[in-house]
């Protein structure tokens, strides 16, 4: 039986420089722990998932809170058998979450957290408008009772769709708040912060996002809808942060059931029923040799660098 890992999930909006001092830094604490992830660093702030044994993402946790503008960064913790991840990444970027809009400055500007206990009464408010700000794929496997999915297929749309159609659809509704949510917290930190400069007055967040929703709501009491997509190997988890139902299509990264696995558009690593029409014959014969070359490698117990795409 494989060892149990922590993982560690984190972000924190705040203005800052010398990102690549800051890399080397962060690089250098990452090898001497033996972690594996990635990190990303702008100057709008710090965002990552790491996964090890649970002295070494402590030690990790606590070398990021050295730096007094990460004082205060919360993780959330959950924990996972087997390979998480391949390798330990950091990389400087100029968003840590791509919105395409840099202007925008959370770290300034945010719309109210509110807090795991009291999100089910907010959310059951008649004047609140609920907008799950993840992409399509992401929303289809579960997603909050009675939330607005604007069926973005990038977070870089959400901009473009909340000008064109936000205030006509509070107006149509009723709504005078609106209430925004996302796996972690960070894409609905950031959206708040654009919804702020658009004029909307009300604005409020899920503090910790659905992750910290799952841990610390029952299921009982959950307005909680299906499994939620994480970007690792585990593809979706349930409450109790517990690994769930859905694999990973390798051709298109898409979460697949075992429905999708039974259909005959599914053949693994090659496609699956939501791209099979997508891929060129020539790019499935790519896709087919890789499949092999895993094979091959977990035959010789050996990794293949090319399992996630």
């Amino acid at each position: 039986m494989e060892e149990n890992k922590l993982i560690a999930a984190f972000y924190k909006f705040v203005d800052w420089n010398n990102l690549k001092r800051k890399k080397s830094e962060i690089e250098k604490l990452c090898l001497k722990n033996n972690i594996v992830g990635t990190i990303l660093l702008a100057n709008e702030g710090i965002n990552g998932t790491i996964a090890g044994s649970e002295e070494s993402i402590l030690a990790v946790i606590k070398g990021l809170k050295d730096d007094p503008l990460l004082l205060d960064i919360e993780p959330k913790f959950s924990k996972a058998e087997g390979e998480i991840f391949k390798r330990m990444k950091v990389r400087l970027k100029k968003e840590i979450v791509s919105m395409g809009m840099e202007n925008i400055r959370p770290a300034n500007l945010k719309g109210k957290t509110v807090k795991t206990g009291d999100w089910n009464e907010l959310i059951s408010d008649p004047k609140t408008l609920v907008i799950d700000t993840r992409n399509q794929y992401e929303c289809a496997i579960g997603t909050f009772k009675g939330s607005l999915d604007p069926k973005t297929k990038s977070f870089r749309d959400f901009p473009e769709w909340s000008k064109n159609n936000l205030k006509a659809i509070m107006k149509k509704e009723g709504k005078t708040k609106v209430a925004m949510f996302c796996t972690g917290g960070i894409r609905c930190e950031k959206a708040s912060s654009h919804l702020l400069e658009e004029g909307i007055e009300e604005v409020y967040q899920l503090e910790g996002g659905i992750l910290k929703y799952l841990e610390n709501i029952s299921s009982d009491e959950s307005l909680w809808e299906g499994d939620c997509f994480v970007f690792d190997e585990r593809v979706s988890i349930q409450h109790g942060l517990v690994e769930g139902n859905y694999s990973m299509c390798h051709a298109c990264r898409m979460p697949i059931d075992d429905d999708d696995m039974k259909s005959k558009k599914y053949s693994e690593g090659i496609s699956c029923p939501h791209c099979y029409a997508t891929h060129s014959e020539e790019r499935k014969e790519r896709f087919a040799e890789r499949q092999k070359q895993i094979k091959l490698a977990k035959i010789r117990n050996e990794k293949h660098l090319g399992k996630t795409y």
